[in-house]
């Protein structure tokens, strides 16, 4: 499996708009995209320091993943993301050594990017999540 660098850090918010504020006028970090991933119910808000991203992600529906984390460990650190350059492949080798997925193959995350998430129960109870740009 080629990592190649930290594509984002996830972060669990009941709010976009009430946490940008620290996010731009604490830190001075700049929010450049902020989507609705209908499909994963949640709408997600990205900066960019370095290399790496910091997503702030905030449910769309209570039904969501992220409501329900939210709910049972408040807000907070939710994934680590790392890039790769093939995300199917980075599953089979993971899987054949092992670890549990959440996801069996590739799906559609936000910012167009393939993802995929390893189950924290095979990861050191860290949600891990495989990125891959398919215009790379």
């Amino acid at each position: 499996m080629n990592l190649t660098h930290i594509e984002h850090l996830g972060i669990a918010v009941k709010s976009i708009e009430e946490s940008l504020p620290y996010y731009e006028q604490v830190l001075g970090l700049k929010c450049y995209s902020v989507e609705e991933v209908a499909d994963q119910k949640v709408k997600t808000a990205f900066f960019k320091i370095g290399q790496t991203k910091i997503e702030l992600l905030e449910p769309t529906s209570e039904e969501s993943t992220i409501a329900k984390f939210i709910e049972k460990r408040g807000e907070g650190i939710h994934h680590i993301a790392f890039a790769t350059d093939g995300v199917a492949d980075a599953l089979a080798e993971v899987e054949s050594k092992g670890v549990r997925l959440i996801d069996k193959a590739p799906r559609k995350g936000a910012e167009g990017l393939n993802i995929a998430f390893l189950h924290p129960k095979s990861t050191g109870g860290v949600l891990t999540e495989l990125c891959e740009d398919p215009n790379k």
